[in-house]
C-alpha cells in the first residue's frame, strides 16, 4: 500500500490492507466451519475456503458493503454461492457479522504485533548499544529549553531505550482474543444446533469447545464473547500509543539537536534526496524524525476515538461506535508499523557529533548546583558531576537484556 498523503506508508507492507484483512476474514469462516464439522454439528467436507476468493474481490465486496454496513454479509453470500450445495448452508452458521469482523481484525493484529515486537526488539539492542558506547560522552543536559548540569549522551541515550522498553512490555503483554458470540453474544445457534443435531447432555459445553476449536486454530486467545465489551481494541491502541509516545521523545530529542545551532546529532544519510527542499538546495531536513513526531502527534487522538466507541457500545452490538473502530484501529495499527520502521532506521544510522558536545558543555558554567551543594557540606567540590550516571546506564541495558532474553 501507498498513501501520498502519509509518506513512508509502504514500511507497513500489506499488514491490515483491504487484500489481508480480506483474508483474515476467510481464515475465520474456514476455522469456525472446521470447528462445528469436528465437533460433529456439520457434516465432513473440505473447509478451506481461501480459494473461493481472492484480491480481485475487494473491490466488489467494499462496494456491496455499504448495503449491509459491514463487507462480511456479501462475502458470506459469496462464499456460499461458490462453495457448492452441499457445504454452502453450513457457512457462517452461528456466527454473526460482528464476530467474523472482530475476530479478522484480531488476526490481522496479531501480525502487526509479531512484526512490532520484532522492531522494538532491534531498537532496544540498538539503543543498548549506544548507551554503552557513549556512557562516558560528555553532553549539555536541558530542561525547559535552556542548558541546565552536565550529562552525557550515553545517559540520554538510555533514557530513551527506558521508553522503548516501556513500550515494549506493553505490546509483550498483548493479548488477542477470537469473539465468537453468535447473533447476541449468547452462542445460542451453536447451543440449539448442539442440542437438536446431537442431543448433547451439555449443549452449552460444546458450543464452548466449538469456539476454542476456532479461536486455536486463529491462534488466538479463548474469551467469553465481548461484543460491547471493547477492552480488547482499546487495550491493544494503548499500547500502540505507548510505542508512538516513546519514538516521538526520541524524534523530538533529536529534532532539538540537530538544529545547526546545536550540531549534537544528525540523521543517518539516507539517499541523495533524503531530507532535501524544493527550493533550498542548501537544506537538510531531519526527515525520519519529523515523520516519527507526526505518528507521535496522530496516535493519541485515533486511540481516543476507540475509547470513546468503547464507552459508548450500547445494547448487544453498538450502532456506529462498532463501526468506527474498523478503520481507525487499521489506521493505528499501519502508521505505528511505519513510525517503528523509520525510528528503528534513524537510530541505526544516528550520527553523534562529540566534539559539538563538548564545545556547547564549555561554553558556560554549569555546575552552580554542584557548588551550592558543596558549600553546604562545607567541602571542595568534587572533580566530576554526572551524578551516578554509569549505575543508571548499567540498570537500563541490564533491563534490556532481559527483555529481550525474555
Amino acid at each position: 500500500m501507498t498513501n501520498l498523503l502519509w509518506p513512508g506508508d509502504e514500511r507497513a507492507g500489506q499488514h491490515m490492507s483491504d487484500p489481508a484483512l480480506l483474508q483474515a476474514i476467510v481464515a475465520v469462516e474456514s476455522a469456525w466451519l472446521g470447528a462445528l464439522m469436528a465437533a460433529g454439528l456439520a457434516p465432513p467436507a473440505e473447509v478451506d475456503l481461501r480459494h473461493l476468493v481472492g484480491e480481485q474481490d475487494c473491490e466488489r465486496l467494499a462496494c456491496e458493503a455499504e448495503d449491509g454496513g459491514n463487507p462480511v454479509i456479501g462475502l458470506v453470500a459469496l462464499l456460499r454461492q461458490r462453495a457448492g450445495r452441499a457445504l454452502s448452508p453450513w457457512i457462517h452458521r452461528g456466527l454473526t457479522s460482528q464476530d467474523v469482523l472482530d475476530t479478522a481484525l484480531m488476526v490481522a493484529l496479531r501480525a502487526v504485533i509479531a512484526q512490532l515486537g520484532d522492531q522494538l526488539a532491534t531498537q532496544i539492542d540498538t539503543l543498548s548499544a549506544l548507551a554503552g558506547a557513549h556512557r562516558g560522552t560528555p553532553m549539555v543536559a536541558r530542561t525547559l529549553t535552556q542548558h541546565a548540569a552536565p550529562t552525557t549522551f550515553g545517559a540520554k541515550a538510555a533514557g530513551w531505550l527506558n521508553g522503548v522498553l516501556d513500550a515494549h512490555d506493553r505490546v509483550a503483554a498483548l493479548h488477542t482474543p477470537a469473539q465468537l458470540g453468535g447473533a447476541v453474544g449468547t452462542w445460542s445457534a451453536t447451543v440449539e444446533l448442539a442440542s437438536l443435531a446431537t442431543g448433547a447432555a451439555d449443549p452449552g459445553e460444546l458450543a464452548e469447545r466449538v469456539v476454542r476449536t476456532a479461536a486455536t486454530t486463529l491462534e488466538l486467545d479463548y474469551r467469553a464473547p465481548w461484543h460491547t465489551a471493547r477492552g480488547p481494541v482499546t487495550v491493544a491502541a494503548d499500547a500502540l500509543v505507548a510505542c508512538t509516545d516513546s519514538w516521538g521523545h526520541i524524534a523530538s530529542d533529536i529534532v532539538t539537536l540537530a538544529r545547526p545551532e546545536i550540531g549534537e546529532l544528525g540523521e543517518p544519510s539516507g539517499g541523495a534526496g533524503r531530507g532535501g527542499s524544493s527550493s533550498m538546495p542548501h537544506k537538510r531536513n531531519p526527515v525520519l524524525s519529523i515523520l516519527i513526531r507526526r505518528a507521535a502527534m496522530a496516535a493519541p487522538p485515533l486511540a481516543a476515538t476507540l475509547h470513546q466507541a468503547a464507552a459508548l457500545a450500547n445494547d448487544e452490538r453498538p450502532d456506529g461506535a462498532w463501526h468506527v473502530e474498523w478503520d481507525t484501529l487499521r489506521t493505528l495499527a499501519r502508521r505505528t508499523l511505519v513510525a517503528s520502521s523509520q525510528c528503528g532506521e534513524l537510530l541505526a544510522g544516528l550520527q553523534v557529533h562529540a566534539g559539538s558536545m563538548a564545545e556547547n558543555l564549555r561554553a558556560e558554567n554549569l555546575l552552580g548546583e554542584q557548588q551550592a551543594i558543596a558549600e553546604l557540606a562545607g567541602k571542595e567540590p568534587s572533580p566530576t558531576y554526572y551524578g551516578a550516571i554509569d549505575r543508571l546506564i548499567d540498570e537500563s541495558i541490564g533491563r534490556a537484556r532481559r527483555a529481550i532474553d525474555g
